[in-house]
């Protein structure tokens, strides 16, 4: 996202800082992180420069390579992340596109393996994850409100209000609100 004058909007900004430092820290380049992640040289150009907001998707593919949540990778552009997180200073990331806003209810944290999040998905949003940040992960997914589908390991779940599925991620996922109404769902993750 940009601002009136053009400039980025300062959390994408500092996000593309830190995807071409992680990708110099693995000594890649483009060319090459293109291959890992089957991202175009010139979308994960335009990312690294903030000259566009990444995706779920986009992101989900570099933190696959990087080894890490996208909790992780999102609260890494973050100030030190505080042991009380007020709900007002929970940071909050959207996928306007996709129809998906992301609140780091839980930021990941130094020595702690889990991390809290809300998800929000419009109705008629689907969003697929070709893989998962890093293989083995566990995830709770609670249904708040409103209805949810998710397909994992090539099994679909169709979660109503209150319905919890647990797993462990494996391969592709997808998330999808058929709607007629948004839903929203909380999501445990924890690191394997």
């Amino acid at each position: 996202m940009r601002d009136i004058d053009g400039a980025p909007d300062p959390v994408d900004a500092r996000l593309a800082a830190r995807l071409t430092e992680l990708r110099a820290e693995h000594g890649w380049s483009l060319e090459e992180l293109a291959e890992r992640t089957g991202v175009s040289r010139s979308t994960l150009s335009r990312a690294e420069r903030a000259e566009t907001s990444p995706t779920a998707s986009l992101l989900n593919r570099l933190c696959a390579v990087y080894g890490r949540t996208m909790s992780r990778l999102l609260s890494e552009v973050e100030a030190e992340p505080a042991l009380l997180v007020r709900a007002a200073e929970q940071p909050l990331w959207e996928d306007r596109s996709a129809g998906f806003v992301r609140r780091s209810v839980s930021p990941p944290h130094a020595g702690l393996r889990g991390e809290l999040v809300e998800g929000r998905l419009t109705a008629g949003a689907d969003i697929a994850y070709d893989r998962p940040p890093v293989p083995g992960l566990e995830q709770h997914i609670w249904v708040l409100d409103g209805a949810l589908e998710v397909t994992a390991q090539d099994v679909g779940h169709r979660l109503g209000t209150g319905d919890c599925l647990r797993m462990r991620v494996w391969g592709p996922t997808r998330f999808r609100c058929a709607g007629p109404e948004d839903a929203r769902y909380a999501l445990a993750v924890v690191l394997p």
